[in-house]
């Protein structure tokens, strides 16, 4: 009866634990919806088309560049610093390390950019924006989220990008009025990430932790050993960026602005699930417990298919808000996004808050990189057959996260046993 009393309170904490990370990361998604949003309609009215296209397009690059800093160690570092959690010392190793291999990966991604910036014409006409929209994605090396993730302390997350962001949002109303302004937009998140890290440092120094390196060849080990989640994550990037990067070599920059806007939504929407997926991920790792999933599947799918049905039928007035009257056009193209809205809970969840808390990392890479293969191949055959439009797109992107799915939730009826070996 003790052992049992001692379980059901063990239970109760992490489940505690887990709901107050939940809700710290629900603020914090709630600041990338809300912040953007509030800037989108200012953005979109006080810049032509062509130089809205122009921003998001930099965006979905620098997307890539950080997805290459990162290298999968959001999940893998974050793995290491839950198994470890109550080492101060090892703690500080893997803190130290990561954020070695992180600056290393910045330097090369760094290099890439610039053979980009001459080979792609919008890059190469407007190379300081783009140079210095990389400076915050080199800077993020030492925002350290890895940590914070792994010690389920998500407040630290929450705080230091609502400064970052909140920062950058409001002066961009003071200090950005046309397009002659264009270079104070990446500027401004340099001073945000600036003062971020100030924050991630205090935080580290607070709990006694540093940043200690072992030796070069651990710091390359690591790299070797999160590739396995960087290929995953770059194959998921496939998805949105590089269909931007596409729109922005065949189409107009009014469609490349078209394309961005309801691409946002449909990631802002996004947004709202990874909270949730967020939080789970360390806790599945140790507690394998299948009932949360179960449950979490139920109550967030009936909001999603009600939110969605919302969704089709406010979209022209929702267009008409956020980006102004020339871009209702765009309605169709929104309403094309429903299918991949309702379909990548589903598909994150039986991801890393799954698959992944049962070591099945190259399962979950897998089903990524075959998933990102299809969509690329579809992409081709758009391009090739003269149907490369956006509706299409966003009717591929519904298509591919469906197999995405399937695969998934395959792996996990295969590998269900997992699940209950800690019981």
């Amino acid at each position: 009866m003790r052992n049992l009393g001692g379980k059901v309170a063990f239970i109760e904490i992490k489940y505690k634990k887990l709901t107050q990370n939940t809700i710290m990361l629900y603020m914090m998604t709630a600041a990338k919806i809300i912040l953007p949003l509030v800037l989108l309609p200012y953005l979109t009215r006080i810049l032509t088309k062509d130089a809205y296209g122009l921003v998001s397009y930099v965006k979905a690059v620098m997307q890539y560049m950080q997805l290459f800093v990162d290298f999968g160690f959001m999940l893998s570092a974050t793995k290491e610093v839950a198994l470890v959690r109550e080492d101060k010392e090892k703690l500080s190793f893997i803190n130290g390390d990561t954020t070695l291999a992180r600056c290393i990966l910045a330097v090369f991604a760094f290099a890439v950019l610039l053979v980009m910036s001459f080979k792609m014409p919008l890059l190469n006409n407007n190379l300081l924006f783009t140079l210095l929209s990389f400076i915050p994605v080199a800077l993020s090396c030492f925002f350290m989220d890895f940590l914070f993730r792994g010690l389920e302390e998500m407040h630290v997350l929450t705080i230091r990008f609502i400064i970052t962001r909140g920062l950058s949002t409001f002066l961009t109303f003071f200090v950005v009025s046309s397009e002659k302004d264009l270079l104070w937009i990446p500027i401004l998140e340099i001073i945000g990430s600036l003062a971020a890290i100030i924050l991630v440092l205090f935080e580290i120094n607070k709990r006694g932790l540093n940043l200690r390196i072992t030796k070069i060849g651990k710091v390359v080990g690591k790299i070797k050993d999160s590739a396995v989640y960087f290929f995953s994550d770059m194959a998921a990037t496939t998805f949105n960026a590089l269909n931007t990067i596409l729109v922005g070599i065949y189409m107009t920059a009014s469609q490349v602005a078209d394309w961005s806007l309801c691409l946002q939504i449909a990631m802002g929407i996004q947004a709202l699930y990874s909270p949730i997926t967020g939080s789970l991920y360390p806790y599945m790792i140790k507690t394998k417990d299948l009932n949360i999933i179960k449950k979490i599947l139920v109550m967030v799918m009936s909001v999603i298919l009600i939110g969605t049905i919302v969704m089709y039928y406010l979209a022209p007035w929702g267009l008409t808000i956020i980006g102004g009257k020339k871009y209702v056009s765009a309605v169709p193209l929104l309403r094309a996004f429903i299918p991949l809205l309702i379909l990548s809970f589903p598909a994150m969840l039986f991801g890393w808050p799954c698959l992944g808390a049962i070591n099945k990392q190259a399962e979950t890479s897998l089903t990524t990189v075959i998933t990102s293969i299809v969509q690329v191949l579809c992409l081709c055959i758009l391009l090739i057959n003269d149907r490369f439009t956006l509706l299409n797109l966003a009717y591929l992107r519904g298509a591919t996260e469906s197999l995405m799915l399937i695969m998934r939730f395959g792996f996990c009826v295969k590998y269900r046993e997992c699940f209950y070996k800690n019981e």
